[in-house]
């Protein structure tokens, strides 16, 4: 196989994009002169960590043409809705939304709706939109991203749906504003798309083939974070474990790891996700040598079952998994580990759960994403002829869920009386009386503090132990 070489979009290109948002920064000006206030945007994210951080980047283009943002759809004159189709729920509180928004927009006329993101690159999506949802007036992808001043201009200024998913390419845009979110913790995209085509996914085939960015640019972003005062960062990718393969001088994942240790000052650094294939011995072991590197790996099982394994393409069995957590635990003691599993995958049999319920006791992880089966149009496994009934899915999530949260609340029980440092991210939105932070190991801390300690690293004395989080008092 011929091996695909990642390119960055064309200064050129990226110019052209930047006139584009002058236009419409133009045009926004008008529209507050005349109306007396700034047009504001809401944009609404489904999905994943990588989807909220392309919902930054919206954001940031939007602010940098003149738009303010509003925290709903009944105030904005512009709505993103930045979408997800890893699972059918997603989708379909998606298309609820866009039936709601055909009332608002007969009330405001001029509003703008957008649609963008993984369910926009499924041809036959774009084809409901169009069909059904004529307020739709701008569908985009998620690798052409960049150009949305361009096709916002173009809805804009021709006053008709502009339609453009974007296409498989090897390029990746650089120098895109970004609105972050917090100013404590940020996101930091390494990689876009994904090689490994679980029989499961969709992701492959709507982000497309893997895309790494140089270490360069990664570096410079991160830099730029440290000055900005950020403590923590999380690095992105659909499998980080498979950076660089596609750079002109070939970086891997723990040369890039090495390389942010020892060229920033970033105290936390945190990634997901790890596919199991992929991690390395040397991967394992730059973990453990820089204290930067958060003591915590999500790392993604789905299954139990090497036989299930297999059928969902993931490149190894159970046993080569439990090899890889003995490795992680031997050169990172005390490491916090958590992860994915699915259940009611087409042909799960009742060995095969078991098979999953045991992995689960041997690994004991804190913590545990647990997801029934969702079909997904093009994937091989929506092909499978033998789903498994709801009602036995029903039943074996529900034992799944028993096993792990009491295993979460066994591990948690463990911090009781101990003190762990805590890097706080403001008030607590359940309580208001606390803060909450986590520590190195991803635990939330709900704790009391007389001074506000909001983006300092603090210690903590548990006090009180829940399944989910922590409590207890700064000292």
């Amino acid at each position: 196989m011929k091996k695909i070489t990642t390119t960055v979009v064309s200064p050129e290109e990226m110019e052209k994009q930047e006139q584009y948002s002058l236009k419409v920064r133009t045009a926004n000006a008008s529209f507050a002169s005349e109306h007396g206030r700034t047009p504001l945007a809401f944009v609404r994210t489904f999905g994943c960590q990588m989807n909220e951080h392309d919902s930054e980047k919206i954001a940031g283009m939007l602010e940098h043409m003149g738009y303010g943002f509003c925290g709903c759809f009944e105030d904005a004159d512009l709505i993103v809705l930045n979408t997800c189709c890893v699972r059918e729920n997603a989708e379909e509180k998606v298309f609820g939304h866009l039936g709601y928004l055909k009332g608002l927009k007969r009330e405001k006329p001029w509003l703008t709706v957008a649609v963008c993101g993984c369910m926009t690159e499924q041809p036959h999506i774009v084809e409901e939109i169009g069909k059904k949802y004529r307020n739709v007036d701008l569908v985009f992808g998620t690798r052409n991203l960049h150009t949305l001043p361009e096709l916002l201009f173009k809805t804009l200024d021709e006053k008709k749906r502009v339609y453009e998913p974007s296409h498989f390419g090897n390029e990746v845009a650089e120098g895109v504003p970004i609105r972050r979110e917090g100013s404590i913790q940020a996101w930091v995209t390494i990689m876009y798309g994904c090689d490994n085509y679980c029989t499961y996914c969709i992701v492959p085939y709507v982000r497309g083939h893997e895309r790494s960015r140089r270490p360069s640019d990664i570096l410079a972003e991160i830099k730029k974070l440290c000055d900005e005062g950020y403590s923590e960062i999380t690095l992105l990718g659909q499998n980080v474990n498979s950076y660089g393969k596609d750079l002109p001088k070939p970086t891997d994942f723990a040369d890039l790891l090495r390389l942010i240790c020892e060229n920033t000052t970033i105290p936390r650094i945190r990634f997901m996700t790890s596919h199991p294939k992929d991690i390395s011995d040397r991967l394992i072991g730059v973990m453990a040598e820089y204290p930067q590197i958060c003591n915590q790996l999500h790392l993604p099982v789905q299954s139990g079952s090497t036989e299930l394994l297999k059928r969902m393409n993931r490149h190894y069995t159970r046993e080569q998994y439990l090899e890889t957590v003995r490795k992680v635990r031997e050169k990172n003691p005390g490491i916090s580990l958590t992860t994915d599993i699915i259940v009611g995958f087409p042909g799960e049999t009742d060995e095969n759960f078991e098979d999953t319920l045991s992995l689960v006791e041997a690994v004991r992880f804190d913590q545990a994403y647990t997801f029934i089966y969702s079909r997904r149009e093009g994937t091989p496994a929506a092909k499978y002829p033998d789903q498994v009934p709801q009602d036995t899915v029903k039943e074996r999530f529900d034992s799944l869920l028993k096993l792990q949260n009491g295993i979460s609340k066994e591990i948690n029980d463990g911090y009781l009386g101990k003190t762990l440092e805590v890097l706080c991210e403001g008030v607590s939105k359940t309580n208001l009386a606390k803060f909450t932070g986590r520590t190195e190991g991803n635990k939330i801390v709900n704790f009391t503090s007389d001074t506000d300690v909001t983006g300092k690293f603090v210690n903590v004395k548990i006090e009180n132990v829940q399944t989910f989080f922590l409590e207890g008092t700064r000292v």
